[in-house]
């Protein structure tokens, strides 16, 4: 093939591989790993080249990650959780759904939000059972609070993970700049839940004594391995915000994490390895490669110019375009390959490529901000959103695409509403 149609070729297997990831007719991770090895078979990319391109440092911190949690639930300690502030909420629902949603925004900044909803999902469904109510109200306000929870740290989301090597961002800047607008629009979603559902959660007195009389302690499986757990993990997050200091890369710090609980709780690595997401680890292995393929034919170098000339370079209009594009984006796309697109783009911008006028930081702020909240607004925009959806339907509450969207949607809009003014205020005024 000449060397003139490998822009065009890297571009249409692009948007092949989207449309079908978008469609979930076939397995995502098949499709990005096809077309990845599409673009290095016809020469639109070269082998070292693909190498080259693939972001190690995400996937050793997935990877690591993935592994210290997935021992750590085996202790029961999410659970533990969950019925234990259920019981503080005095079987009150609404309290519930607060304590939950709570909990699952802390935890969802500190793992991940597809984690935590696996772990916080089946105990509402017990809860709700024993007080006769939907589970809707709870599920939904789940999703909101994973989502909006994972995007105040470097390890919450999957976009932060992507961002934060490119960008050369630790920890501690994530959660510095991030955290403080995430409160704010945590509170003003939880707020807004409460209003829209006070009629619906309503449970009969006797109903909330059944939730009184759950033993929470029963959760607990095993409490050498949570006090083992838990430690590694408090120290895989004290090395985190430490990383600059320590000059470690946050891959090599997940990875030290991870082995030290390993050694010391003698679990075989067999096991500890399946907890790894392996479908999801090699579906950004795909991206990055498909991604990779772009840039060296000069197709993301062509973009960022044409944003450059439609912004005119101006800080505030391309941290604006950015965020509201990204979050709309990200709303009915998986954001993954968004922000894996984005990245490439926006180093284009910055004082080696057309020279956007300030500091880089805040478009990686708004590019943050956009594709984890957008990916609230329906419920293909993010993964926790299509798992909670399926473990809905097997018990019988199946989730209506344009009811979870009348009510997420404009709780999204809000979302970078506030956003749009955080940014404003704080970085491109």
């Amino acid at each position: 093939m000449p060397e003139q149609y490998y822009a065009t070729f890297a571009i249409v297997v692009f948007l092949i591989v989207y449309a079908l990831i978008m469609s979930e007719k076939i397995h995502r991770t098949i499709v990005a790993l096809a077309g990845a090895i599409l673009v290095v078979i016809v020469g639109a990319i070269d082998y070292e080249q693909a190498i080259h391109h693939i972001d190690w440092n995400t996937i050793g911190l997935l990877i690591g990650m993935m592994i210290i949690v997935g021992i750590t639930k085996k202790s029961g300690v999410f659970e533990f959780l969950a019925i234990w502030s259920a019981k503080k909420a005095k079987g009150e629902p609404m309290a519930i759904l607060v304590a939950l949603c709570t909990i699952t925004a802390f935890a969802s900044a500190f793992l991940d939000n597809v984690t935590t909803v696996l772990l916080i999902v089946p105990v509402t469904f017990s809860i709700t059972r024993e007080l006769k109510i939907s589970p809707m109200p709870f599920l939904i306000s789940e999703i909101l609070a994973a989502n909006i929870g994972g995007t105040a740290t470097l390890i919450g989301d999957p976009p932060n993970i992507m961002i934060s090597g490119p960008a050369g961002l630790s920890f501690m800047d994530f959660i510095i700049n991030l955290a403080p607008v995430v409160i704010v629009i945590y509170i003003a979603t939880i707020l807004i839940l409460r209003v829209i559902y006070r009629k619906d959660l309503h449970a009969k007195e006797e109903l909330k004594q059944r939730i009184m009389q759950f033993d929470a302690a029963k959760e607990l499986k095993d409490r050498v391995l949570m006090k083992k757990a838990l430690l590694v993990l408090a120290l895989t997050v004290v090395g985190f915000m430490l990383h600059n200091v320590l000059h470690i890369e946050n891959s090599v710090i997940a990875l030290a994490g991870a082995t030290l609980l390993l050694l010391i709780s003698r679990e075989e690595p067999e096991e500890a390895l399946l907890a790894v997401e392996w479908p999801s680890i090699f579906f950004f292995v795909g991206l990055f490669i498909l991604v990779g393929s772009l840039q060296e034919n000069g197709v993301i170098a062509k973009i960022a110019e044409y944003a450059i000339e439609v912004t005119g370079g101006d800080l505030l209009k391309t941290g604006m375009l950015i965020l509201w594009l990204s979050a709309i984006a990200s709303a009915f796309v998986d954001n993954i390959p968004f922000v894996a697109t984005m990245i490439p783009m926006i180093i284009e911008m910055g004082p080696q490529g057309m020279n956007v006028i300030g500091d880089l930081n805040p478009l990686w702020w708004s590019l943050a901000l956009g594709a984890c909240l957008g990916g609230n607004g329906t419920l293909i925009g993010a993964s926790a959103n299509v798992i909670v959806s399926g473990m809905a339907a097997k018990e019988g509450h199946p989730m209506s695409f344009l009811g979870y969207m009348k009510i997420a949607f404009p709780l999204m809009i809000m979302s970078i509403v506030i956003s749009t003014i955080y940014l404003y205020l704080f970085y491109l005024s």
